[in-house]
Parts: structure tokens; sequence; C-alpha cells
């Protein structure tokens, strides 16, 4: 009985892929920035374990796929159907499947962080973004993500902190000293969240920051 190779590696090869998924998830997507974002939300909110760790990672898992599908159906189209087609073998269909990724990636990486890699590598000043190796370009990448989620949590926190401030000053005021501001704050920081309609409002705002 004869062994088809080919398969056999590109098996093993995705069996060894799968294990990475967690990782890549966070390092080459905008996963880490919308998980990040949503916490912010619930942590102005005072809502404390609501909504549950399982529903935010739920949500920025759709969000990543909303936000990745362009780039998904790059790879798909230049990588994945020629390989299952066997028009290229599976060395070319990764680096193939990395371009549309690396592209994405340039989008979105600051270049003051990209340059911070760059010399923490030692490595020659790159002229072009092709010449940016892969393993640069992943954790600059991943310190622009953080730097935005935070630029855009702070954004979210402010007026959440005002509602607090004018609570915690008319509760002193009124020499309700004893009553915790954030047992007061909380359902108004609640109602103007429902009010302005906030979900919808934080979606809108994560999908247009990847673009």
């Amino acid at each position: 009985m004869k062994i088809d190779t080919s398969n056999a590696v590109q098996i093993l090869l995705l069996v060894g892929g799968l294990s990475l998924v967690p990782a890549l998830l966070f390092v080459v997507t905008g996963f880490s920035r919308i998980l990040i974002v949503l916490g912010f939300i619930r942590t102005a909110l005072g809502t404390q374990n609501t909504p549950p760790n399982q529903v935010l990672v739920g949500i920025s898992l759709f969000l990543t796929l909303f936000v990745m599908m362009p780039t998904i159906t790059a790879i798909k189209k230049d990588a994945w159907d020629p390989l299952q087609s066997h028009q290229i073998n599976t060395a070319t269909a990764i680096t193939k499947a990395e371009q549309p990724l690396r592209t994405f990636m340039f989008k979105q990486t600051g270049n003051q962080e990209l340059s911070l890699f760059v010399n923490l590598a030692k490595i020659n000043q790159p002229q072009t973004y092709g010449q940016v190796p892969t393993y640069v370009l992943i954790p600059a990448f991943v310190m622009s993500e953080m730097k935005t989620a935070f630029e855009i949590g702070f954004l979210i926190f402010l007026p959440f902190l005002i509602i607090d401030l004018i609570v915690s000053a008319t509760l002193m005021s009124m020499g309700m000293v004893m009553l915790p501001p954030t047992f007061v704050s909380m359902p108004f920081k609640i109602l103007l969240f429902v009010l302005v309609n906030g979900w919808d409002l934080i979606a809108r705002a994560l999908v247009s920051s990847f673009h």
C-alpha cells in the first residue's frame, strides 16, 4: 500500500498548527485590541464580572473574524485553494499565506514600535516593508495593538469618570460619606451606556479603528 507523503505532511502540519492557533490569535490579529477594550468597558461601568469573561472572549472572537475576513479571504484565495488543487507546495503556500497577514499587521503597526524592534534586533535599517523580518514585525504589531487599545480605553473611561466625580461630590455635599459613591454611580453609568446604545458605538469604533 502506497502512502501519500504530501498528504501525511499536510496532516502533520495541520495538527501542529492547531496547537499554535491560540497564540497566533493573540499576536497576528486584532483579538488583543478588541478584548482589552471590552475589558476597559466592563471596568469603567463597574459591573465587576458582568459581562463574564466567556462572553467578552466570545464577542472578541467574532468581532476579530469580522475584521480579519478580508485577510482570511486573501489567504484562502492565494494559499489554501492553490495548495488543495496541488498547484503549489506547502512551503510556497505558507509564504503566500504570510503576505496578507503581514499587510494587515503593517497597516496597524506604528513607525515608532517598528523602529524600536528593528533597533533591538540589531539588523540593517530596512528600506521597504518587504525587508522587515516577520519576527520583528510581530512584536512591533503587538505593542502597537496594546497602545491603541489603551488609547481607546482612556477615551471610554472619561465620561464614566465624570459621572463618578459628580456622584462623589454630590454625596459629600449631602454629608452621606458612608455611602460608597460607586454604589450610586453604577446605575447611572449603566443607564447612560444603554441610552447611547453603547455596544453599537463600541463595535463601530473598534471595527473602524482597523481601517
